[in-house]
């Protein structure tokens, strides 16, 4: 829900998120979900897939998306 709506207020992400991929969010402030979400890629990548990793260092108390310091990296 948080990345549907930093997309809505970033329209330059359409372009990244264009074709077939898995995008695998990264949370810096929960160390075990990133940790659980890198092995889950891991196992995409290995069948082929194409990972679209989001990194996220924390969450904004904001209406509008939370999400602070996005960096999107094709994998």
């Amino acid at each position: 829900m948080e990345f549907s709506k930093y997309v809505l207020e970033h329209p330059e992400m359409d372009e990244v998120l264009k074709g077939e991929k898995v995008v695998i969010f990264l949370p810096e402030f929960d160390l075990d979900l990133k940790d659980f979400n890198l092995r889950m890629a891991k196992d995409i990548e290995a069948e082929g897939g194409e990972v679209l990793f989001i990194r996220v260092k924390d969450l904004s108390s904001k209406i509008t998306s939370r999400l602070i310091g996005v960096e999107v990296a094709r994998h």
